[in-house]
């Protein structure tokens, strides 16, 4: 593939990841978007709990399977590896795009705080969690962790070579600080709908299942040193393990 084609392709996917995170805080907070969580016409309560499960799981599938060293290996043959990573981006985006596009709301109040201060508090604690999401990348390497520096480096005439392993910041409290954004995210709402508990719970369980996989991988990766890690260091929790890390470092996540 031509060095131009192949960082305008990682300039593009990314441009497209951009804007879907963008929208994705509005879905999930129902502001400022045309089509958000709890928008658009009810129907069945459980054609739509279907509709939705089946959604996310498309998007947990692609997102998970693609992330797999096994898969690379064989995707390798066929996309350059210059631009797997953002390939990678591309299609997380656009399963996200068709789970924002295809959501159906549900209807029905499960928690509805109208206390101004405690309103101000979840919408607080939500959008902290977003902060974190997008901190962490750039806590790590956020241009390598969406594709661009693979894509750099081609352009450059540079063969690429993987981040080594270290832990700077939020990762020297937790070992996926990301899901933690993620969940802040997800469950700090001042009002919870049926909808939104669904998105929320299914969300939470495939970070469950999600950590094993990349842990596993990681611990392929690096070894003695990320097992060192994982025993020191919490998941999700902070302060939930007493800690002897020393290194000031991030791991480089495989995901």
């Amino acid at each position: 593939m031509g060095r131009i084609i192949a960082i305008v392709y990682g300039l593009i996917s990314y441009l497209i990841f951009l804007g879907t995170f963008l929208y994705a805080i509005g879905f999930v907070g129902n502001f400022g978007v045309p089509k958000s969580m709890d928008s658009g016409i009810q129907g069945s309560m459980l054609h739509a709990l279907l509709n939705n499960a089946l959604l996310l799981g498309i998007f947990a599938i692609q997102h998970s399977l693609m992330a797999r060293p096994a898969f690379k290996k064989a995707w390798t043959q066929i996309v350059p590896e210059s631009i797997e990573r953002s390939t990678y981006v591309l299609a997380s985006s656009l399963m996200l795009l068709l789970l924002f596009w295809q959501w159906q709301p549900m209807g029905g109040t499960i928690w509805a705080v109208h206390n101004p201060w405690g309103q101000i508090v979840l919408q607080t604690l939500c959008g902290l969690g977003w902060f974190i999401v997008l901190g962490s990348t750039f806590a790590i390497n956020h241009f390598d962790l969406f594709g661009l520096r693979q894509v750099y480096l081609y352009f450059q005439g540079q063969n690429y070579t993987p981040l080594p392993f270290k832990t700077p910041g939020p990762y020297q409290y937790v070992r996926h600080p990301l899901y933690l954004g993620w969940l802040f995210a997800f469950w700090s709402t001042p009002t919870m709908t049926a909808a939104h508990l669904v998105f929320a719970v299914l969300t939470t369980a495939y970070i469950a299942i999600a950590i094993q996989f990349e842990e596993q991988d990681l611990i392929d990766f690096y070894g003695e040193v990320y097992k060192n890690y994982r025993a020191t260091v919490p998941a999700i929790l902070p302060f939930s393990k007493k800690r002897s890390l020393s290194t000031s470092s991030s791991q480089n996540p495989l995901i």
